[in-house]
């Protein structure tokens, strides 16, 4: 069974940053394009960045592009999102999964911006 643990959110100011990672239990995590998704109570869990398996592409949402990089170690099986400049916009919980998405979600990393 496949297990997605997200961590490193947390309560922070706007401008400010975070790393979130991502630890999947997924035996073809080096050959899978992976992928970090956000989703507020009012909304859809949106798309936020990927990245492929090589990690020879990388692809970003308009409302994050030129504040996070993606990124991945494949033999810790292990994504990562950096965050900077944060805004209030971007709070939400942060999920991680293949792209597309294929397993079941985790519990997901809360990030709240406040102003």
């Amino acid at each position: 069974q496949v297990h997605l643990v997200e961590s490193g959110g947390g309560l922070v100011q706007a401008g400010g940053s975070l790393r979130l990672s991502c630890v999947a239990s997924i035996d073809t995590f080096g050959s899978d394009d992976m992928a970090w998704f956000r989703q507020t109570s009012e909304k859809e869990r949106d798309f936020v960045a990927a990245m492929s398996w090589s990690g020879g592409g990388k692809w970003y949402a308009d409302s994050v592009k030129g504040r996070a990089t993606i990124s991945r170690d494949n033999a810790k099986k292990t994504l990562y999102l950096q965050m900077n400049n944060l805004k209030p916009t971007d709070t939400a919980v942060y999920y991680c999964n293949t792209d597309p998405a294929l397993h079941q979600w985790g519990q997901g990393t809360q990030v709240t911006v406040t102003s």
